[in-house]
Order: C-alpha cells, then sequence, then structure tokens
C-alpha cells in the first residue's frame, strides 16, 4: 500500500474504517483480493511475484497492512519482500504485540516499512525505521511513505475529506470512500516533501491516486467493521485509470 487512511474506535456504528491505495509498477502480477487456498481464513490480495499481500483480513478479524518508506539512499537489493510481514501475520495466531517483537528482531533483512497489525477494532504500527512499537490511538490516521501520521499533501486531504464525512454521516458508504481514493490531483511544488527522489517524480507521487504510464494504483480497498463484528470488504483494481476498474465485495461476521 501507499496510502491508508483509517478511523479508529471514532463512529457510533462502526469500530474500524478503513480506505487504502496499493501502488505497484503494472508489471508486477497480483491477484484480486479473495480467500486463500493455503489459509482459508485469510481474505487478501496477493502478490504472485514474491506470494505476499499488502492488506487483508482473516474471519476472526485479524488485520494487517503494510506501506513502503521511501527514501533511495536506504534501499537495497539484498532483501526480503515486505509483502511477507503482512501475510505471515494473516497466517499466524501470535499476538499483534508478539509478532511485531519478532519482525523487530529481523527488521534489517527488509527495506524500509510500515506496518499495521491488529485484532477486530486494536491495532499497532510498527516501522523499521522509528523501530518503535506502537498502539494506535483512537483517531483518524493516515499512513503514507513516511511515518504514522506525517502531514503529506495526500494524507491531510484524505483524512480531512474522510473526517468532515464521518462528521455529517451515520452511514458510510463505500461509494463515498472509494471517491476520495479515487482523486488524482498532484500537490503544488511548494508543498512536496523531499525524499531523496527528483522534484518531477515527487510530484508524481504526490496524488491519492496515481495513473502512469508503468507505475500507479492498482488497487483501492475500502474495509468496514461495525460495532456487530460484520466485516464490509471491497477491492476495486484498476487498469491505469480509476474509471476502470473491477469489483469484488466480501461480507462476513467475525467468528
Amino acid at each position: 500500500m501507499c496510502l491508508i487512511i483509517w478511523a479508529i474506535d471514532s463512529h457510533p456504528d462502526y469500530s474500524l474504517i478503513l480506505a487504502a491505495n496499493r501502488d505497484e509498477y503494472y508489471q508486477r502480477p497480483a491477484l484480486p483480493a479473495s480467500y486463500w487456498e493455503d489459509c482459508p481464513h485469510v481474505l487478501a490480495g496477493r502478490d504472485l511475484e514474491k506470494l505476499g499481500t499488502w492488506l487483508g483480513i482473516t474471519r476472526t478479524g485479524r488485520l494487517a497492512a503494510i506501506t513502503n518508506y521511501r527514501d533511495p539512499a536506504l534501499t537495497r537489493k539484498d532483501v526480503r519482500s515486505r509483502g511477507e510481514l503482512v501475510s505471515e501475520y494473516l497466517c499466524s495466531y501470535v499476538s499483534p504485540e508478539t509478532y511485531l517483537q519478532k519482525v523487530k528482531m529481523q527488521d534489517g533483512l527488509y527495506n524500509g516499512f510500515n506496518l499495521l497489525v491488529g485484532e477486530k477494532d486494536s491495532l499497532y504500527y510498527y516501522s523499521n525505521i522509528e523501530r518503535d512499537i506502537k498502539k494506535v490511538l483512537p483517531g483518524i490516521h493516515g499512513l503514507s511513505n513516511h511515518l504514522l501520521d506525517t502531514p503529506w499533501p495526500k494524507v491531510i486531504k484524505a483524512k480531512r475529506s474522510i473526517r468532515e464525512y464521518l462528521d455529517r454521516n451515520k452511514q458510510v458508504e463505500p461509494d463515498f470512500l472509494f471517491q476520495v481514493l479515487s482523486d488524482n490531483q498532484v500537490a503544488s511544488l511548494n508543498q512536496l516533501p523531499r525524499t531523496g527522489v527528483n522534484r518531477q517524480w515527487e510530484q508524481f507521487l504526490s496524488s491519492i491516486f496515481i495513473a502512469g504510464s508503468e507505475y500507479g494504483t492498482r488497487s483501492s480497498t475500502v474495509l468496514l467493521i461495525d460495532r456487530q463484528k460484520q466485516v464490509s470488504f471491497y477491492e476495486r483494481t484498476y487498469n491505469g485509470e480509476s474509471e476502470d476498474y473491477r469489483q469484488v465485495a466480501y461480507e462476513f461476521s467475525l467468528n
């Protein structure tokens, strides 16, 4: 994932509201979200190159998602796929804290990442840049390719849109969250962060939805967990444009 916005314990009818975009090169093969044959309780998309994933949930409410940390100076080639950090948690049964302690002991095996793991209505955050395990407090949070709640333009914009919507609406409509995720307006040059890439590429990456010739937003996910522990999971996969998509939807009650 390259953008995750979520509201935890911030709405009278929902314990978790999450909206996320995955950005990747188009040539990297992946499957849309479905239940996995090798871990049947896991619902997630799948990277066919390394068999990991970027975001998923289980039938018992275990949830995990990841974003990359962007800094070319720290990037190495002799590393493991960050997507395995998500899939290994989803297929395991250890507590979030125990899992992140294990990740911390071997986080040098991966390029920079931000990892969210949790169970039902509690989430924990860990980055191998900060190396500090944190429980995510109630509220609306955002994560792109820096650290938790770093005020990048896309994070600020998406958080504000979702906060204003939740203040006005009791019922949360997935279509509105997908509308937020489809915003392709880039930030102005004076708003851009400095992550070590050139300014043209920085601006290209600054929009919530990215549509390039070789790289862009490959999928958008909306995940809702209501107070009755009913899960609604929607994923749209794209072919380079936000208007051209395939959608899958799953609903289930947490065990």
